[in-house]
């Protein structure tokens, strides 16, 4: 078996994973793949959100757009995140403006700000099945943590005017999030969680209707540069001016510049059965959590109440052979009061991350280029992604260019020794969450 996250754990093409997500969502019937020689305005490969919001920008502008996507639409980490909608990025706010400077975080914040607002203005346009709700708490696990997070959520209010975020103490947050392991928090009220899969397939059917074109099963093999691009696949090739990458974790090596700065790294989820009835004994409001370990805890309830909780990040491409046994483990450290509940589904999802866990937005040659390494905050951020990339297609690069100096540099290595390093690295801060230092 090939080893590349598009084969090596999902081996039927053009299958959605066994997931909730898959389970309650109306599939659309599959699309072609590309046959034949074909011409395109701009070339995208991925219809996940990045994609999709590439698509979409440039169709409404009256190019044509031709995405290329190996499997579904939504079928890579769009189709089974855990929805949780964040603000900014994965670095605080503070550590940002120390590091690039405070006018081009404060370009990258207003960026993040627009992804989010753009994800809900078309969910309640366009998508309201999927189901976008405000609220994202983060739950600490020690006083200095604490502090930090109360010293952020002050410095966002003082300095940027938001002023959505509540800082908790441990009684006050043990009332929202009923766990016995978290001494404090906050509740970020503009952030929010989303249906991931509905919001993607959404987002395809839109991005159609303003007339881009969905080739559904169409691996891409390999990537001529040059004026056209042409893009290869079994069955086809498609010639284009303009190529944007948005594969994220799910693009196999096909440009040695961004694979020597993303890694695909794997998370897994699981579902329990409906709990309508003792929801409200883990969360007093429906809100999505996500807390301070490394290897990050993240859940929320669905609409029917199953309660959806993620983590054990794998560094290698294969998921393990017992995704369930270790998220219960997890599960029931952090809400002994669901000892018992049966878990219906799990799945895991591959995701790109960077040596900074910032995204890297990339030009690759004059007319490509990339956009990932989201690193499970990019559910609003990929999509603001897409259409920063659409617009430099289009001559306005403001956007592109901000989101660009975000430091992503090259695992040391390159694409051959990322693996292996990020393994021991990731080892080592998840003994530090297990001893609690």
């Amino acid at each position: 078996m090939a080893r590349d996250p598009l084969r090596q754990n999902d081996p039927v093409p053009g299958t959605y994973p066994s997931s909730w997500y898959a389970e309650s969502a109306q599939v659309a019937a599959p699309r072609g793949p590309l046959k034949g020689a074909q011409r395109a305005d701009v070339a995208i490969v991925g219809a996940g959100y990045t994609g999709l919001w590439a698509a979409k920008t440039l169709a409404q502008r009256g190019l044509k757009p031709v995405i290329l996507e190996a499997h579904r639409v939504g079928w890579g980490a769009s189709g089974r995140n855990g929805g949780q909608v964040g603000t900014g990025t994965n670095w605080d706010q503070r550590k940002l403006e120390s590091r690039m400077g405070r006018d081009a975080a404060r370009a990258v914040w207003d960026i993040c700000e627009d992804g989010k607002r753009q994800l809900r203005e078309f969910c309640a346009a366009e998508a309201p099945e999927a189901n976008y709700l405000p609220g994202v708490a983060h739950g600490e696990y020690s006083a200095s943590e604490a502090r930090d997070s109360r010293a952020g959520a002050e410095h966002l209010a003082r300095h940027y005017g938001y002023d959505r975020i509540e800082v908790m103490d441990r009684d006050a947050f043990r009332a929202l999030v009923k766990s016995p392991l978290y001494v404090g928090g906050v509740l970020d009220r503009g952030a929010g969680h989303v249906h991931p899969l509905r919001y993607a397939l959404a987002l395809a059917r839109a991005a159609e209707r303003a007339g881009a074109v969905i080739h559904e099963g169409s691996i891409v093999l390999g990537i001529e540069k040059g004026q056209p691009a042409v893009l290869r696949t079994k069955d086809g090739e498609l010639r284009a001016d303009h190529v944007i990458l948005a594969g994220n974790g799910y693009m196999p090596d096909l440009d040695p510049q961004v694979a020597a700065r993303v890694m695909p790294i794997n998370s897994f989820i699981g579902a329990t059965e409906p709990l309508p009835d003792r929801w409200q004994d883990v969360l007093a409001e429906d809100i999505a959590v996500a807390d301070s370990k490394f290897v990050v805890n993240y859940f929320r309830f669905s609409e029917d109440r199953r309660f959806l909780f993620g983590g054990r990040e794998s560094y290698g491409l294969g998921f393990p052979k017992d995704i369930g046994g270790p998220l219960r483990r997890r599960l029931a450290d952090l809400f002994p009061q669901l000892t018992g509940a049966k878990i219906e589904h799990v799945w895991g999802g591959t995701l790109g991350i960077t040596m900074t866990r910032l995204p890297l937005l990339l030009r690759v040659a004059p007319n490509i280029l990339s956009g990932g390494g989201f690193s499970g905050h990019g559910v609003a951020l990929s999509g603001i992604s897409g259409r920063a990339m659409a617009e430099a297609v289009l001559g306005q690069a403001g956007r592109f260019d901000a989101l660009s100096l975000l430091p992503t540099p090259r695992f040391p290595g390159g694409a051959l020794a990322r693996a292996p390093l990020l393994t021991l690295a990731m080892t080592w801060y998840a003994m530090r969450d297990r001893l609690g230092i």
